[in-house]
């Protein structure tokens, strides 16, 4: 079974930066892909990054120059750099995979079976 175990998350002020970490175990052979997701408070959930195991890559607008998805081992360690912090990035950052190929449009949190239990990222002066 997947498991999915996220780190670095924490209060900075805006125009910080911060790395995110997920480590995950139990993945079988094959493709996998793996995303970022965050929810702000009282607001839906939102994909931020994915990444395919072969090296395919999408972000939100809000993500784009800002963020960095990358991945050590691809499936074992996920990142997430984050680099000139907002307020409205504050908010619970989530990793999630599926095994299988990314789809290459919108990022649909319904198609991510395995889930984290999330990592805090509050940005704020």
């Amino acid at each position: 079974r997947v498991q999915l175990v996220e780190s670095g998350g924490d209060s900075v002020q805006p125009g910080g930066s911060l790395r995110l970490s997920c480590s995950g175990s139990g993945f079988l052979d094959g493709h996998y892909c793996m995303g970022w997701f965050r929810q702000a408070p009282g607001k839906k959930r939102e994909g931020v990054a994915v990444l395919s195991t072969d090296g395919w890559t999408t972000y939100a607008d809000s993500a784009k120059g800002r963020f960095i998805i990358s991945g050590e081992n691809m499936k074992e360690t996920l990142y997430l750099e984050m680099n000139n912090l907002k307020p409205d990035d504050t908010g619970m950052y989530y990793c999630a995979t599926h095994m299988g190929a990314c789809y290459r449009g919108p990022m649909e949190d319904d198609l991510f079976a395995y889930w984290g239990q999330g990592t805090q990222v509050t940005v704020s002066s």
